[in-house]
């Protein structure tokens, strides 16, 4: 090979790249939204989850101790 085709060859391989580059950028930022909005939806999600958990350690709780003060009761009897 002589060496203006292997600057010819540098040189598209640079363009290429250049170009491929420009075109996944300016694909990013809607698939950045894309993803934000996804993570709304967890966001929303984990806490609509985190309040079904304390509404469920309190029912477990309060029924621990119900059932408690009942076996006391018997036991008193």
């Amino acid at each position: 090979m002589n060496w203006p085709t292997v600057v010819l060859i540098i040189v598209m391989i640079g363009a290429v790249t250049s170009t491929l580059q420009t075109y996944l950028r300016s694909r990013r930022p809607a698939r950045d939204r894309a993803d934000a909005g996804r993570e709304e939806r967890l966001i929303e999600e984990l806490h609509a989850l985190r309040e079904r958990v304390a509404v469920l350690e309190r029912i477990a709780t309060e029924r621990n101790s119900l059932l408690e003060r009942e076996f006391e009761q018997l036991r008193d009897r």
